[in-house]
């Protein structure tokens, strides 16, 4: 406070002040692209210089990853050891990392001296889908995990068909919550992108109506407990007419 005070600010010390700043104004603007080199030596003297007070990279910790997508998002992070820590662009990173197909988001974060923190929220997993020959695994929305394995993930459930991954989530939490139900399920199959059909591992066949899926699964429910219908191993039970059942026999019981 006190050198503010014995600032000189009379008119002509103003005057001489705006002058100096027009003129190096004017050189910055003449130097052009050389500007912008000016910038990055400077940014890379003052990189330089934080490295050597011990401000440099030595690790990078990455939380909140799958051990199956563990290697894509470091190959993502391309940081080298020792390189100065202030100089990282933590945008760029979160960037990369998240282009990874595992990834749905990601947060980037500096802890001085020498540590960056990678935490990445990765695409839960909803099912199998299976069509035209081929098998992805899906999030929650339908969309497609690039880089997981179907193979690893025998305990997620199957669905069949154009337009299943899109139709999914509104059906799987229904059959979840009827564990009878679930254990016995081997697939569901998306019919005509309308409906589906349930299919059992027994080789039953349970027909869902196109609208009021769960009114459906609730008749099922009190057929199951009043007749045990679903350790009968009927061939094919038909639900898409409300409240009515049709029921077809196996072939073995004919």
């Amino acid at each position: 406070m006190a050198a503010i005070g014995r600032l000189d600010l009379s008119p002509r010390a103003v005057v001489l002040s705006i002058a100096a700043g027009v003129v190096l104004l004017g050189a910055v603007l003449a130097t052009g692209a050389r500007a912008e080199r000016i910038g990055a030596s400077i940014s890379d003297g003052f990189g330089g210089m934080t490295a050597g007070m011990g401000l440099k990279l030595e690790r990078v910790y990455i939380e909140g990853e799958s051990a199956e997508a563990t290697a894509s998002i470091q190959r993502a992070v391309q940081l080298n050891a020792d390189q100065p820590l202030l100089s990282v662009n933590l945008d760029e990173v979160r960037q990369r990392v998240e282009q990874v197909g595992w990834v749905k988001s990601a947060r980037v974060v500096r802890l001085l001296p020498n540590t960056l923190i990678v935490h990445v929220t990765e695409h839960d997993r909803l099912a199998v889908w299976q069509t035209a020959g081929k098998a992805w695994v899906i999030d929650g929305h339908g969309q497609v995990i690039q880089g997981a394995d179907p193979g690893r993930y025998p305990n997620l459930p199957l669905v069949v068909g154009k337009g299943a991954e899109q139709a999914a989530a509104e059906v799987l939490p229904l059959v979840a919550q009827r564990p009878r139900l679930a254990s016995r399920l081997d697939a569901l199959v998306r019919v005509d992108e309308r409906r589906w059909d349930l299919r059992l591992k027994d080789g039953s066949l349970i027909q869902l109506p196109a609208t009021n899926q769960e009114a459906a699964l609730i008749q099922l429910d009190a057929l199951d407990q009043r007749e045990r219908l679903l350790e009968l191993g009927f061939a094919r039970i038909d639900l898409r007419t409300p409240e009515e059942v049709a029921v077809r026999p196996s072939a073995r019981d004919a």
